[in-house]
């Protein structure tokens, strides 16, 4: 049950329709092709604008159809209609495609384009966005859970594709597809994990934590803020957080439910050290400058994290999409400019559910 809309364009030559006589034309063309789809269609208004001209046409009151011609060369036919579930299509993809052909012919276009029905409205949010503000349509079918803690609003759902996803303030985490997010993060076959000390900023969907245990590592402890995040996590993710953050609590791993920043400041007051510390808490910011709330973050999250590190410990991280180079840019400034000096690596990986490549960093002592 949702509101539909269907989009096509006509490029044109302008002076197609630079008069009204032209324009009408032309109007009269796609008219007569849209009423042999929607019979008894009719004007129900019409406007010249500062850029062109405005038709708005109706079908029984229920589908609208608007019309514009801008005066740069442009036609848009944006088709809108309310669908309830189990409703037959008031328009199908064959026949949208067999409408855009023949005005293309008729009109006739330089080039035209045709985007399938956009749903708006429904009670499944299907669309999510690229890094890089491009719009993604993920096949989802279910909406598994939902909350909003006292940090941020929480959903799991579920994609034909993809399996059950994390998605956390709108933006996708991560599904039961993504163990190559993971295994990048972690440099698995690259990084020797067995017997050494690890500590996981963050990491609440528990899927690091769970495939750094298999490397038998001395002891890992996990700081992470959002316990509604974990329990959502235990019950509907377990593919990838196996019993984790049920149990929480291990011969060689600790879940901790806190302020990962409290516990590094106390860490560092007491010398603790790590051979790894992960950070596994929020993306590089899409910004014009490295400033702003989220960059103070993790300025002191780098900050503190080397105080931790041992000698030849490492610092690992997830950073944006590869589709942002300018903000990956200001990352890799920031890591220039840490005391004491740091060297680092980066490695990129497609992850399905993000329907992106996306980079992440290993930054050591230099």
């Amino acid at each position: 049950m949702c509101a539909h809309s269907i989009l096509l364009d006509f490029l044109m030559d302008p002076t197609r329709f630079a008069d009204d006589n032209q324009r009408n034309v032309i109007f009269k063309t796609i008219f007569g092709e849209l009423e042999n789809v929607f019979p008894q269609l009719k004007t129900v208004y019409e406007m010249a604008t500062e850029d062109g001209y405005l038709y708005v046409l109706a079908h029984n009151n229920v589908l609208i159809i608007t019309l514009r011609f801008f005066n740069q060369g442009v036609i848009t036919i944006n088709v809108e209609f309310y669908q309830d579930e189990g409703q037959e299509p008031k328009l199908n993809y064959t026949k949208y495609i067999s409408i855009e052909n023949i005005l293309k012919k008729k009109l006739p276009a330089k080039r035209s384009k045709l985007l399938p029905s956009i749903k708006r409205g429904g009670i499944l949010d299907i669309y999510l966005t690229s890094t890089d503000e491009r719009l993604l349509e993920y096949d989802i079918d279910k909406l598994v859970f939902e909350q909003q803690s006292e940090f941020q609003k929480i959903q799991i759902v579920h994609s034909k594709t993809l399996g059950n996803m994390l998605v956390l303030d709108e933006l996708q985490n991560i599904a039961e597809s993504d163990l190559i997010y993971t295994e990048t993060l972690m440099q698995r076959g690259i990084e020797n994990y067995k017997d050494k000390e690890i500590c996981i900023l963050g990491g609440g969907d528990g899927a690091l934590l769970y495939e750094l245990l298999k490397e038998e590592p001395k002891f890992v402890t996990m700081l992470e803020i959002d316990e509604i995040v974990m329990q959502a996590c235990n019950k509907h993710l377990r593919s990838i957080c196996g019993d984790v953050l049920e149990k929480r609590k291990g011969a060689n791993y600790e879940i901790v439910v806190a302020d990962c920043m409290a516990y590094m400041k106390k860490y560092v007051k007491e010398g603790k050290k790590f051979d790894y510390v992960f950070g596994d808490l929020t993306d590089v910011p899409i910004s014009d400058t490295p400033t702003g709330e989220i960059w103070d973050f993790i300025r002191t999250i780098l900050e503190h994290s080397l105080k931790l590190l041992k000698p030849d410990g490492k610092y690992l991280t997830h950073a944006n999409g590869a589709t942002c180079p300018e903000a990956l840019q200001m990352f890799e400034e920031q890591l220039k400019l840490l005391t004491p000096p740091v060297k680092f690596t980066k490695a990129t990986a497609f992850v399905p559910s993000f329907m992106e490549h996306w980079v992440f960093y290993q930054v050591s002592l230099a």
